[in-house]
């Protein structure tokens, strides 16, 4: 098998940060989606590889262990690792717990991979039926991935296609890596030896990419993780698939911010509609709104509609959309218009209007 360079194939160091090797992925992922390049069969295989690189180098164990070990970084497993690939293994063919007859998982690991003995006995049909060493299969690796979407669409919900590019337990080895190759003597069957599963090159899992169409709910912000019931890694058996963690982004706007379920909209106001009242029009997610000013209004001042934020999901209750005034003065003046502002200013002196600078200049 070809050894890639994961580091080379996403662009970054290898002394890159988690965020450097996130943000590279992301971009090469955008660029090379197959929706966005449509039957491009370079840019698919493209897509491929950066999730392979991603997947590895997001995962701290996984980096590490490919760091030490470079091209044999996936062969360098564990006893612990062959005993989970074994139990897989036993799932997928029907296998109860049935354990060894008189030898421990040490004895077998060394008679099944070259220490001598002559074979070993099983109590199941084909293969390594019979065995489950943990007492319970092993549950498929779950899937992250992050989805885009617009205020919009955080607010009213939407539908998204997803491509996704996963590890599957091997149909052939049921996940175990391994093939036995094993003689009948009488009514029991010995293994006397085995080699690496031909489909999956031993690694007991082989690439997928599928393509999901996913529901977005209503009142999903920034953050939202949505979890998908077996539509991770797929295991030996349906029960044993792993879930799909999708976290969800809502791109910036032009005009509205996020706040938890809060939205916020700073609000330009003339200095007359803020002295006087009005009503004006206000902009909101769908469309608009008529929106009161008090009289004496004052940059900072803070209107709330209640409940038009982010819609309530599950026990997070509704937002509400929150519009900031910023009070602006008139320009360009004409001469009329500057002779009343004048008169006014006039006024306001001889009335003793405060000056609105008096706090700051005291000592």
């Amino acid at each position: 098998m070809e050894f890639r360079d994961y580091y080379k194939t996403l662009g970054v160091e290898r002394t890159a940060s988690e965020a450097d090797i996130k943000s590279a992925f992301r971009k090469l992922a955008r660029k090379h989606h197959p929706d966005v390049n449509p039957g491009d069969k370079t840019a698919e295989q493209k897509f491929k590889e950066i999730n392979e690189a991603y997947q590895v180098l997001s995962d701290p164990a996984k980096r590490k262990k490919y760091d030490e070990l470079g091209a044999d970084w996936e062969r360098g497993a564990s006893e612990d690792e062959m005993r989970r690939r074994y139990a897989r293994e036993a799932a997928a063919q029907g296998a109860g717990a049935h354990g060894f007859e008189g030898e421990d998982f040490s004895d077998f690991f060394s008679q099944f991979f070259g220490g001598g003995g002559g074979g070993f006995r099983t109590r199941g049909g084909r293969g390594f039926s019979g065995f489950d060493f943990n007492g319970e299969a092993m549950r498929a690796p779950d899937l992250r991935a992050e989805v885009a979407v617009t205020l919009a669409e955080a607010v009213h919900g939407t539908k998204r296609r997803l491509g996704l590019t996963a590890e599957d337990d091997c149909p052939q080895c049921g996940g175990s890596g391994m093939i036995g190759r094993e003689e009948k003597q009488g009514k029991a069957r010995v293994i006397r030896s085995a080699a690496p599963c031909p489909t999956c090159g031993g690694r007991g899992v082989i690439p997928a990419h599928r393509t999901l169409e996913i529901t977005i709910p209503a009142g999903s912000g920034d953050g939202t993780q949505l979890r998908l019931k077996g539509q991770g890694g797929h295991g030996p058996k349906r029960d044993l698939n792993g879930d799909l963690l999708l976290t969800v982004r809502v791109e910036p706007h032009q005009f509205f911010t996020m706040a938890g379920r809060d939205i916020r909209c700073a609000l330009p106001v003339w200095d007359y509609e803020a002295a006087l009242g009005a009503e004006v029009t206000a902009p909101t997610v769908d469309g608009k709104v008529a929106l009161k000013i008090p009289p004496g209004s004052q940059t900072g001042r803070v209107m709330r509609l209640r409940g038009k934020g982010l819609p309530a999901r599950g026990k997070e209750l509704a937002g509400d959309l929150l519009y900031e005034l910023k009070v602006l003065a008139p320009m360009d003046l004409t001469a009329e218009e500057r002779g009343l502002m004048e008169q006014l200013a006039e006024r306001l002196k001889s009335r003793n209007v405060p000056d609105p600078r008096a706090d700051l200049l005291r000592s």
